[in-house]
């Protein structure tokens, strides 16, 4: 009743305020003494799928200052944060698992053949023009096939020169030992070519302080092994040809250090566990327009990836357990694309992919794999309707010591469509289904004793149904709202399940979710020097263990999956300060399947009030934001016994010349 009661306001709100208005811009207002523009975070109405997307100004006012924190304001989207600044932080699509969500940077997909997920704490925001969060693909159809190959993206751009050289200098810091500087330096050369630069380093103690209960005693701890320290450099270089091409160049370095703070139980807070990272790679993305009905999009990169892990601890023989991994990828790319006219197109892309690993803690060392992916896409759009359908072609051999070990290869086709319900206002009706699946990692395959080699690929299909509206009321109030209803269902899902003697890899289980995604995104004129713009967001989501009726499982809410969840932002600009304000709240959840007292995680509400100028000093651009996290110093885990931090201040100064 709750759901249905959700869904009918929204369609009577939507309805209600079509009748009122025509369609109205987003964009801009000018006010009496101050051009405000409005931001409000991107929800694209008229997409096949639920798209969401960030700029960089926005971030700078909701004082989002990491991609994890811009990923938790999108709707479907779900952040596994370890706790801590140094703690591991992923990215989930309506819990199908960080396995199934491709990271892509500036065009490319982020690879880790040993892990298969993406920690989102590799990436800095301090160069980051936009952040796109989509669940199924994005639709551009010049994407590469591994940009179809997963059931979400998260798509990040980094900022590129202008007209004018520019420099610009900006130092973060805040509690816990906490200081960023980073410099970018841009400079278009001539009308073809731009070359830009910048680096970033951070380091932090991360030592907060929590609340540890224990019955009924209470004693204030502080968190241990959440140091970190870490430094990111890029150089880019972009030329556009006469010819109707364009050459996009990216060198990247990373390098870190970091405790790895381990899980708070019975009084024990002393990790033992840290972790040292290196990742360099080199890219290249050529665009050319062939003629008037042909396009071409190449892309390459080579990638070396270095990590260490170290655990000091009485168990291991010598007191010390030392793993290193060295990751290698090597990964090319063609997509062409035919548009005989305007409401048709058709796209091929072809990549190869080669990832390898050499460490010293897998019993057979030295796995290899060779992937080959194929997508066609093909897309029509005429009057009311836009149809897209993509088939995706897998194949993939491994060999481990230069024997083959297994031959993976699957089919995987998409369709989506929308329909427009409205002439005088973008009322559209959209839908969706996609099939997917993601091969099982080396850990998950050759990870010591718990590695199993005969793992199957986990499969999911993706179903999803939904309408979107953008207008206004009264011409005052500029809004877009979006409302998906959507199912998803996974066999043989990839899960550690106790054996005879020890846990090892199985295919086990069949789940299915099933859930409501819902938005609104506003712009408000407040009075003739002002403007209040925000998004809230709300979900429910049901995904339930439907593998053995016999089970006292069965149909039981999985593991760190709440039932209700949402968010909110809101942005007032004015002449005189702007104020960013963002909530993000849970409802309870269980860390494991039993739902158990012992494994209940409390509901929570996190608070975050930032307050930014853009001011002009001495002939000089400056920013200066200051914020209070935390506000009401909300004592919760996201993933349990790693507890977040509570109240704590950032500030920021940026200088741009």
């Amino acid at each position: 009743m709750r759901l249905l009661s959700v869904t009918l306001l929204w369609l009577v709100g939507a309805l209600a305020a079509s009748a009122q208005s025509h369609v109205d811009s987003l964009r801009q207002h000018e006010l009496a003494d101050v051009e405000v523009t409005s931001r409000a975070l991107g929800r694209r109405v008229t997409a096949l799928m639920p798209v969401q997307s960030m700029d960089e100004e926005q971030m700078k006012r909701l004082g989002l200052t990491t991609i994890a924190q811009v990923i938790r304001q999108m709707a479907g989207a779900e952040v596994r944060d370890y706790g801590g600044i140094g703690g591991l932080k992923t990215v989930s699509v309506r819990h199908l698992g960080a396995h199934h969500t491709a990271v892509s940077y500036d065009g490319m997909v982020v690879g880790n053949v040993q892990a298969g997920q993406i920690d989102l704490s590799h990436f800095s925001l301090d160069n980051v023009s936009n952040v796109r969060f989509a669940v199924g693909h994005d639709a551009d159809i010049m994407q590469s096939a591994r940009h179809y190959a997963s059931a979400g993206l998260v798509d990040i751009t980094t900022w590129q020169p202008a007209s004018r050289p520019t420099l610009q200098a900006m130092l973060r810091t805040g509690a816990f030992g906490y200081v960023n500087p980073s410099v970018r330096l841009g400079r278009q050369w001539n009308e073809n070519t731009s070359a830009s630069a910048d680096i970033s380093l951070m380091r932090a103690d991360g030592n907060y302080p929590f609340t540890l209960r224990n019955g009924q005693r209470k004693t204030l701890e502080h968190r241990q092994g959440s140091d970190v320290k870490s430094w990111q450099g890029e150089a880019n270089l972009q030329r556009v040809f006469a010819n109707d091409g364009d050459l996009a160049l990216k060198i990247a370095l990373y390098q870190s250090e970091r405790g790895l703070p381990g899980g708070v139980v019975l009084y024990v807070n002393d990790p033992s566990e840290r972790l040292w990272d290196e990742d360099y790679f080199a890219q290249m993305l050529y665009r050319k327009r062939l003629n008037r009905q042909w396009k071409l999009a190449l892309r390459a990169k080579v990638e070396h990836a270095w990590n260490r892990y170290e655990d000091v601890n009485v168990k291991y023989p010598g007191g010390r357990q030392v793993d290193l991994n060295h990751q290698n990828e090597a990964y090319l790319s063609a997509t062409l694309a035919f548009q005989p006219s305007e409401s048709f197109s058709v796209a091929v892309a072809q990549d190869g992919v080669l990832g390898t690993l050499r460490n010293n803690i897998y019993e057979e060392a030295n796995p290899e794999r060779l992937t080959s992916l194929t997508n066609l896409t093909a897309k029509y759009a005429r009057g009311r309707w836009k149809t897209e359908g993509n088939l995706l072609a897998t194949w993939s051999r491994e060999w481990i010591d230069d024997r083959a070990n297994k031959d993976r290869q699957r089919l995987s086709p998409a369709l989506s469509a929308s329909f427009r319900l409205l002439d005088n206002a973008p009322f559209y009706l959209r839908a969706m289904l996609k099939q997917t699946f993601r091969m099982p990692s080396f850990n998950d395959l050759y990870y010591r004793r718990f590695g199993n080699v005969n793992l199957k690929s986990e499969k999911a299909r993706l179903y999803d149904v939904g309408i979107t509206w953008e207008g206004a009321i009264y011409n005052k109030v500029k809004l877009k709202t979006t409302l998906d209803a959507y199912l998803n269902i996974v066999d043989d899902k990839i899960v550690a399940f106790p054996t005879t003697y020890v846990w090892r890899m199985q295919n086990f289980g069949h789940v299915r979710i099933t859930g409501v995604d819902a938005s609104i995104a506003f712009a408000m004129g407040m009075g003739r020097n002002a403007l209040l713009e925000g998004t809230f967001n709300y979900a429910y989501q049901h995904a339930a263990d439907k593998t053995d009726r016999r089970h006292s499982t069965y149909n039981a809410q999985l593991p760190y999956t709440p039932k209700h969840s949402g968010n909110a932002a809101l942005v007032l600009k004015n002449k005189w300060i702007d104020v960013g304000y963002t909530l993000q709240m849970c409802s309870e959840r269980y860390s494991m399947a039993l739902h158990s007292r012992d494994y209940r995680l409390h509901p929570y509400a996190e608070h975050n009030l930032t307050f930014s100028k853009d001011v002009c000093l001495l002939g000089q651009n400056w920013w200066i934001s200051a914020g209070l996290m935390n506000l009401t110093n909300e004592q919760y885990d996201i993933i349990q016994y790693y507890p977040m931090p509570g109240r704590h201040w950032q500030a920021s100064l940026s200088w741009r010349l």
